[in-house]
């Protein structure tokens, strides 16, 4: 079973009404948890996400931080624009939230919603030199030189390198490795880091790579 299914499914428990449009399905997002800005001075973090479903009332979503039930969340979906809410309930990676929108505001996301679903399988060739893909499952960890190990959530990767989202912020060239596979980091993102692969990695074995090595049993 998929991690979409497994968070969308009838355990959410959520009652929509029949007229409610949905779409189920992986987006790549950003999110933010403004109730935990540290002073008015500093800025709220911002992290990557993966939208796994929405209809005009809730949305679903994984990411590297989950908030609080009853804490304020803004998400952010190129789809679907700037959504604001609160959490009621929280997941193993992520959370349900409830959308605080206007009958306007939802006539339009539902415009926006049923859009998506029609042009769902209308994509865009990547024609970069090493193929960037979202990873099935996105949660894994970083570990750093110290051995300090730290849970994340994988945004892309490629054969040659990654996009990561944690509550982390290394400087450049800070060595780490991401599952199984080293590397530095090369670039800021707006919600988290690139990371560069000391050596390029089977494309096929990407999806297992990426995952926490298991320690062995003593």
């Amino acid at each position: 079973m998929s991690l979409i299914a497994k968070i969308d499914g009838s355990g959410l428990g959520a009652k929509a009404s029949t007229h409610d449009v949905r779409f189920i399905g992986a987006l790549a997002g950003r999110y933010a948890l403004p109730e935990r800005r540290q002073g008015e001075n500093s800025k709220i973090p911002v992290y990557a996400c993966r939208l796994c479903s929405i209809s005009t009332r809730i949305l679903v979503s994984v990411g590297p931080v989950v908030g609080k039930e009853g804490e304020t969340v803004s998400c952010h979906f190129n789809e679907f624009g700037m959504l604001r809410g609160r959490i009621t309930r929280r997941l193993a990676s992520g959370f349900v939230a409830d959308l605080h929108i206007n009958d306007n505001e939802r006539e339009k996301l539902a415009a926006k919603i049923d859009w998506q679903k029609r042009h769902v399988h209308a994509q865009v060739p990547d024609k970069r030199e090493h193929k960037r893909v979202q990873p099935r499952d996105p949660r894994s960890t970083i570990v750093l030189a110290d051995g300090q190990s730290l849970p994340c959530f994988v945004i892309d990767m490629s054969r040659s390198g990654a996009a990561v989202s944690a509550h982390y912020w290394p400087e450049l060239g800070t060595p780490m490795a991401l599952g199984r596979i080293v590397g530095r980091v090369v670039r800021h993102l707006e919600v988290g880091f690139a990371l560069q692969f000391i050596q390029p990695q089977a494309f096929e074995e990407l999806e297992h790579l990426i995952k926490p090595a298991i320690a062995p049993t003593p």
